[in-house]
């Protein structure tokens, strides 16, 4: 076929659209080949983009043959009609055209697709028999009172099929107007944009929920919470805040491996829901952090119900897998509008109350009071100390002996480490070493305690006895998989000059009960080392014979809670005769904490302790005051 040449229409569209024509055949698809005008079809999806004049001729002059009576113009009548007639037949968008009345004149093969109504049955009727059921009376009066002031309207709109389902559509409407500016025909084009739809609520919801849990993400949490103190407020309504932390998660998670972890977290999000009402949010935060809005409160009597409720839904054990997983969560509770009415304020104070509750033992909840501002700030400053002390100089170790109880020997030193702050004075280990495991400081504070002692035992063995000890305490962060490392620690005291077997770390109970396989391969590569491994704190947890007998211990530590009041009629004598014959059974020694009194000391040796420490014996001392110990038992 030859040349298309110039097409006036297509050109005027081009001038319209603000390209080339050459441009916008390319975009089309148009070639000198006839059969290709097929393509024209795609241009339906830029007629929306058109003024409205251009819009008029191409039905004018075209589509469905309406009006050809006008006969050709300076665009050309056949050339026009067959693009118009491309356009209207073959685009992908319904389309139907009404009179100036609103009666259907002719609907193309997409609108049949689309909508399921034939063209005889479309054709003749009102274009309000398509409204859809999910739209008011005033939705369409609004729609088409825009039409009759402006001559347009566009937006989405629910499209109704004739099986009676709805979908998502584009609609646009506009007006044909004749030469005396009179409405004339009226032109509806939809498309379908349910595709459109899905994608944006995949976003919505990637955006707005946790991957993981399916629960509302701090994004929604945040908008949800604002919501529902503007409805409080409004209605003269309470809500609460709670702030929730899994107690050990980490120590879980490190230990199962992050797959068992997500799926315990997965376990918590539907425990929590199961706590609540459907009209309440639960949402994570992030990590093992998760918030619950308890809205439209009358009052806080139900809150401390739904936290306890909490608590024992959090203690019931996980079945993950073949493994069972105890945890258990500490909660920070917060009102509105009784602690603060500012979003910012409420979240801080629910957490502020929250590491109350985990420094009072964690498995509870603390309510939110203002002096924990001053005490979080008070924390804050002395994270910050904390940071500055190490390379200061501040820390120390004081030392007190473990003394065999039959000869009186000190065998032992337990190594503790002390603060003295600049202006704050002496401060204890129980004040800042719950603040150094949450901050992760633990790991370089162990180091520098380790190698302290590595250094100071190879003076007094050297100087007074070959076989003393001394007693670390190691965090359970330091026996995670980036805590101690054992090589390490070995060539530390190679290069001291002393052994492995002259130091033993105290563990706590909840090293075992947490860490599971982790923590025995771990402690099979301290003890195959020649380190020795004491137990501290034993009686006060949940340790149990089955856990003695799968870790290699060598020594366990009786609780000063049983030694305070020890007398020959206690109770608590028992409790200890009866540890002290199950150690043994064991094969481990027993060293007995907080011996205070000669009486204790007896009782304890007839019972057969092995070891012992408290005041009786000595408080704990400077290294320069326990060698003159060593000094003196010569």
């Amino acid at each position: 076929m030859g040349h298309m040449g110039s097409m006036p229409i297509l050109d005027e569209l081009a001038d319209t659209l603000q390209m080339k024509p050459d441009s916008l055949r390319a975009h089309l698809g148009i070639s000198e080949d006839e059969a290709n005008l097929q393509a024209l079809g795609r241009l339906q999806k830029l007629l929306v983009e058109v003024s409205s004049p251009l819009l008029g001729r191409i039905v004018r002059q075209g589509i469905l043959g309406l009006d050809a009576a006008a006969g050709p113009d300076a665009y050309g009548y056949d050339e026009s009609m067959r693009l118009a007639s491309l356009v209207y037949r073959n685009s992908k968008e319904g389309m139907l055209v009404t009179d100036a009345r609103g009666v259907i004149i002719d609907v193309n093969p997409a609108f049949e697709a689309l909508r399921g109504f034939s063209a005889a049955e479309a054709v003749g009727q009102h274009v309000r028999t398509l409204n859809s059921s999910r739209h008011s009376a005033e939705f369409y009066r609004a729609v088409w009172g825009r039409v009759l002031r402006s001559g347009s309207w566009q937006g989405e709109h629910w499209g109704q099929h004739s099986d009676g389902s709805v979908f998502p559509e584009w609609l646009s409407i506009n007006t044909i107007y004749d030469d005396e500016g009179e409405a004339h025909r009226r032109v509806i084009i939809f498309s379908n944009i349910s595709q459109i739809k899905q994608a944006e609520a995949i976003i919505w919801r990637q955006a707005n929920f946790d991957l993981l849990t399916g629960l509302p993400n701090r994004q929604l949490f945040m908008d949800r919470l604002e919501r529902s103190i503007t409805r409080a407020h409004r209605n003269q309504r309470k809500l609460a805040i709670l702030f929730l932390d899994l107690d050990r998660f980490k120590e879980i998670n490190d230990t199962l491996g992050h797959a068992m972890g997500d799926t315990l977290l997965k376990e918590v999000g539907k425990r929590l829901q199961g706590c609540v009402r459907s009209t309440d949010t639960v949402a994570r935060l992030g990590g093992d952090e998760f918030t619950v809005i308890l809205d439209d409160l009358h009052h806080f009597g139900d809150v401390g119900r739904v936290t306890e409720e909490i608590l024992r839904k959090m203690a019931e054990p996980f079945a993950l897998d073949s493994d069972t997983v105890f945890i258990s969560t500490s909660i920070g509770v917060t009102y509105y509008p009784d602690d603060g009415e500012l979003i910012d304020d409420l979240l801080n104070y629910a957490d502020q109350a929250m590491y109350v509750a985990k420094n009072q033992g964690r498995n509870r909840y603390a309510r939110f009071d203002p002096c924990m501002q001053e005490a979080a700030q008070t924390r804050m400053r002395l994270l910050n100390d904390m940071h500055l002390a190490l390379p200061a100089g501040e820390f120390s170790l004081v030392y007190q002996p473990i003394v065999d109880l039959g000869s009186a020997r000190i065998v032992k030193a337990e190594a503790l480490l002390r603060w003295q702050h600049p202006t704050r004075g002496l401060i204890l280990p129980g004040d800042f070493i719950p603040l150094a495991e949450e901050s992760g400081m633990i790991l370089e504070i162990g180091e520098w305690v380790f190698r302290q002692a590595a250094q100071q035992i190879q003076r007094w063995r050297e100087r007074y006895d070959p076989t003393l000890q001394v007693s670390i305490n190691a965090s359970p962060m330091q026996f995670r998989a980036d805590g101690i490392d054992l090589q390490d620690w070995l060539d530390c005291l190679a290069a001291a000059g002393t052994t492995s077997d002259g130091i033993t770390l105290e563990i706590t109970e909840g090293v075992l009960l947490d860490q599971g396989e982790d923590v025995l391969a771990r402690l099979e590569a301290f003890r195959s080392a020649g380190m020795r491994i004491a137990l501290d704190d034993f009686g006060v947890g949940y340790s149990s014979l089955s856990y003695l007998r799968k870790f290699d211990i060598d020594y366990l530590k009786i609780d000063r809670s049983f030694v305070s009041s020890l007398t020959e009629t206690s109770n608590d004598l028992a409790v200890c005769e009866a540890i002290i014959m199950m150690a043994h059974k064991l094969g481990l020694e027993v060293i007995a904490e907080g011996i205070e009194t000669a009486q204790q000391r007896a009782l304890l040796a007839d019972i057969g302790c092995d070891l012992g420490q408290g005041y009786l014996f000595a408080r704990p001392l400077a290294a320069e005051a326990f060698e003159d110990l060593l000094r003196a038992a010569g």
